[in-house]
């Protein structure tokens, strides 16, 4: 194991803030690294709080929404996600979110734990729900920059969708990954993990 112990926290010296676009704010940080004394100005984007629910129906399919993404631009399968609304609770976030997205709504949820989708110039973390028994009760509510369809998959089509490179989302994987076997499948007849892998429950409520 590397020793640490000599690796200092890098230096705040001061911040100005950059321009304000529709989904995230710009931020720039000049920095003293303290191996070197050298001063870096790094760009933080300060996100809002993100959710990502992967919803089970009562006969045992996963709800996925199909949507065209911008920066890729393609379509794309991957779980119901989206932001936290300024003061709003994750797990309300993640509750709106799938109802808002796909007409499903559950009474079972379970906190899977927080990921930073990419610490080297975000600040913001994914919060990650499971929601058994999800069942669709209303018609999606999506807004003016949405079009999306909603399909639920069974785990071994979940399977087939990541080989044929139709589900490539890294943070649905993550959030799949926390349910269910992804990658060594061959001989395994369990649909979902018999519990899921949750870290962080302290932040459930948050």
């Amino acid at each position: 194991m590397a020793d640490t112990s000599d690796q200092k926290p890098w230096k705040l010296l001061r911040s100005e803030p950059g321009p304000e676009l529709p989904v995230f704010k710009v931020r720039y940080d000049w920095l003293e690294n303290p191996r070197n004394n050298s001063v870096l100005k790094a760009v933080v984007l300060d996100f809002p709080e993100w959710v990502s629910i992967a919803a089970i129906t009562p006969d045992k399919r996963i709800v996925t929404v199909r949507q065209y993404r911008f920066g890729g631009a393609h379509f794309t399968t991957e779980l119901p996600s989206g932001l936290a609304h300024p003061g709003e609770p994750h797990r309300a976030a993640a509750e709106r979110e799938l109802l808002e997205e796909t007409g499903y709504t559950s009474s079972d949820w379970v906190y899977l734990g927080w990921v930073e989708p990419n610490p080297a110039f975000q600040n913001n973390r994914l919060h990650q729900w499971l929601a058994r028994d999800a069942r669709q009760t209303h018609a999606t509510q999506l807004d003016a920059g949405e079009d999306i369809r909603v399909e639920t998959l069974l785990p071994d089509e979940i399977h087939q969708y990541i080989r044929d490179g139709r589900l490539r989302h890294s943070l649905a994987l993550l959030s799949l990954a926390r349910i269910m076997p992804l990658w060594n499948t061959a001989g395994s007849k369990d649909e979902f993990f018999q519990e899921p892998l949750i870290l962080d429950q302290g932040d459930a409520a948050s």
